[in-house]
């Protein structure tokens, strides 16, 4: 039984939802419910059994988001306050499973005395951490801040940051849950187990490193004369194509690194610059977006996923600048559709992506190494063979056979444990 805040909403529900999948194809009875369901799909269960319980856990998602004003600095870091939560154990369907797998569980879904509360189930439980909310105080993404490594507290996102301040109120609560449920922990990629590894939350408890998959049969390569024509992308240009621009001022992903190096590219190309071109997708508008040195065309949210592997199947190169994530899923895509990515050398990045192998690597936070990346894919003299390399990198690595069969394993082992309250969690399957 998987257990998610959204119904495929964001990277963690967009796991879930194909782990889940990739479960079934292997024979496995594997279910989702979550904390608020927006789509209509009936193999997605949904703890709110009227319109009355799920206005209340509407209003109570959007209630923490505005007293979280009244105590975060203005800073676009994503933070969650344990105000909030619901018991899961008395589900019908929790209660018949062998397995408990967690995954995003924020926004008023599973606080820490909720989480707790699993262990009355006597049942083995797996977590996921899609980032690193759960062995902080709060933050989900961390940048350079190490406090995750004692017990919070004077925490940066704090207006009143102090030693016992609402991170380290946060983190004493969240310890106590953890002291109570013993769980197996899965890291999407070797920077989250390294992290995991140096959390004073987590401190002892076992971690199997294992990545997310998606559908290799939807995200795979088309001729990109073909697809171009079909996405309606310029024939007879070079494509770099890349995801959410929210503005400048954006921290997390790094916009303002990419325009730096868009412009450094525009200058070495000099006279040649207009064969290229920028498709965006996933702006919410054309309002409030940079100016970019190359011709672009913005796609806005694109929800259908065989429209948004048209258009990385169609793209000479996608375009990541982020500037810490786990295991981002449009690089995964990208590759599984055969286009090369540039990206900064981060988080779980280098997992998906080998250095001029499959994409290129920048030096952190550097617009002339991110400049390098684009022009080395541009001037690549066997594109073709980049191409290949990077779908061959998900199909050997990604693909939903084979992160299936390791959850598959890891359940099984998990099976055979001593359950909560055994005090078994450091033993290996």
């Amino acid at each position: 039984m998987h257990l998610n805040t959204y119904d495929g909403n964001g990277g963690a529900g967009r796991a879930c939802v194909r782990l889940n999948r990739a479960l079934t194809d292997q024979g496995i009875e594997s279910k989702i419910i979550v904390h608020y369901k927006f789509g209509k799909n009936s193999d997605i269960g949904d703890f709110n059994t009227n319109l009355l319980r799920k206005g209340y856990t509407a209003a109570t998602i959007i209630l923490e988001r505005i007293l979280a004003k009244r105590y975060l600095k203005a800073l676009k870091t994503p933070f969650s306050f344990a105000w909030f939560g619901r018991s899961v154990i008395h589900h019908p369907d929790v209660k018949a499973a062998d397995i408990i797998h967690l995954h995003w569980v924020n926004h008023g879904f599973l606080d820490p005395k909720h989480i707790a509360e699993i262990a009355k189930l006597g049942k083995p439980v797996v977590w996921t951490f899609h980032d690193s909310n759960a062995f902080t105080g709060g933050c989900h993404v961390r940048y350079t801040c190490d406090h995750f490594k004692n017990e919070c507290g004077n925490c940066p996102l704090l207006k009143d940051a102090g030693p016992n301040d609402q991170s380290h109120k946060i983190w004493k609560q969240k310890r106590a849950a953890y002291d109570v449920l013993n769980f197996r922990i899965v890291a999407p990629s070797k920077w989250m187990q390294m992290s995991v590894g140096e959390s004073s939350l987590m401190r002892g408890k076992p971690v199997a490193q294992i990545p997310n998959t998606l559908e290799t049969d939807i995200f795979m390569p088309v001729d990109k004369s073909s697809a171009r024509e079909k996405a309606g992308f310029a024939i007879d240009k070079f494509i770099l194509l890349s995801g959410f621009m929210p503005s400048r001022k954006d921290m997390h992903k790094g916009t303002s690194y990419l325009l730096d190096s868009l412009e450094l590219l525009k200058k070495r190309l000099g006279a040649t610059a207009d064969r290229i071109e920028l498709v965006v997708f996933g702006n919410r508008n054309t309002e409030d977006v940079p100016e970019f040195p190359f011709k672009t065309s913005f796609f806005g949210t694109i929800s259908n996923d065989e429209k948004l592997a048209l258009c990385y199947a169609a793209a000479d190169a996608f375009l990541i600048p982020s500037l810490e994530d786990n295991l981002p899923y449009t690089v995964l895509e990208s590759l599984s559709c055969g286009t090369p990515v540039i990206a900064f050398r981060t988080g779980g990045i280098p997992d998906m992506v080998k250095h001029e192998q499959n994409g290129y690597l920048a030096e952190y936070r550097s617009s002339e190494s991110f400049a390098d990346g684009m022009e080395w894919v541009i001037n690549n003299p066997d594109r073709e063979q980049l191409n290949k390399n990077a779908r061959q990198t998900v199909m050997d690595v990604f693909s939903e056979e084979v992160i299936a069969k390791r959850h598959i394993d890891l359940y099984h082992g998990l099976l055979k444990l001593p359950l909560q309250g055994t005090g078994g969690a450091n033993v290996q399957p």
